[in-house]
């Protein structure tokens, strides 16, 4: 290779475009920094292909997935259309073969570190990632995966992510208060509050957090907000647990 052709491979690494696909807080495809405008159902495609990483895809699948009630011949039709109408930025995200679809190996999914973070908190026999406990660290745990779809496919992984977050910001919280970072602590349990509000076991963090930071009348107020929501919606009472978690702060 001479100088020249050196220089040139040089200059296509350097101008290579950064390629992130969003999927938590809604999808967005993002090219050196600039969103992309996606067709929907070019859209619905590259999301369920993110959600697998770097697995591939088969095509069968992915066409039984995206367009379950239809004919097998109008779901694969379909299918090549939405490949065919990711031109230009978008077809950069995908590596294309006749029999399956992944992921190209520089996009980034924003899903996939946040799942990381996740399994971290929850597990600490999951390879460590570095964690610094701010209310970033709170955020990348805050928000649904594709809110306001509805296909069967994106609401159970919907699910399954809105259940690790839960455990996830529940341990956070924990974090958080034994590194005496306290607000942080009731930010993270506040996050998994706002999820789930009858979860018994977010309450109990976020009861545990204003007791660590020295707020006894938050801990008292917020448990018997709780309790009012519990029994007016589902006709419960929380448990003991819960309620020894303000039992001492009741006597004193």
């Amino acid at each position: 290779m001479t100088a020249g052709d050196q220089a040139i491979a040089r200059g296509a690494v350097q101008t290579k475009p950064s390629v992130r696909i969003a999927l938590l807080g809604g999808f967005d495809l993002v090219v050196d920094d600039i969103p992309v405008t996606v067709p929907v159902g070019s859209r619905r495609l590259l999301a369920f292909v993110a959600l697998n990483y770097r697995a591939p895809v088969p095509r069968a699948l992915i066409a039984g997935s995206l367009w379950p009630n239809v004919a097998e011949h109008c779901a694969y039709t379909n299918l090549r259309a939405a490949l065919c109408r990711l031109r230009g930025l978008g077809v950069r995200a995908l590596d294309i073969s006749p029999t399956d679809v992944r992921l190209a190996p520089d996009v980034t999914v924003d899903l996939r570190d946040a799942r990381l973070l996740a399994q971290h908190l929850i597990d600490p026999g999951v390879p460590p990632v570095p964690i610094r406990l701010s209310t970033a660290t709170v955020d990348q745990l805050s928000a649904d995966l594709l809110p306001g779809w509805y296909d069967e496919w994106s609401l159970l992984e919907s699910d399954h992510w809105r259940q690790l977050r839960l455990h996830a910001l529940e341990a956070l919280t924990e974090t958080f208060i034994d590194a005496t970072e306290y607000a942080g602590a009731v930010v993270a349990a506040q996050a998994a509050v706002q999820a789930d509000p009858l979860r018994e076991s977010s309450q109990a963090s976020l009861i545990r957090a204003y007791l660590a930071e020295g707020n006894p009348s938050e801990a008292v107020h917020h448990f018997e907000r709780y309790v009012r929501r519990l029994r007016d919606e589902l006709g419960l009472c929380p448990t003991q647990r819960l309620n020894q978690l303000v039992a001492r702060v009741r006597l004193a």
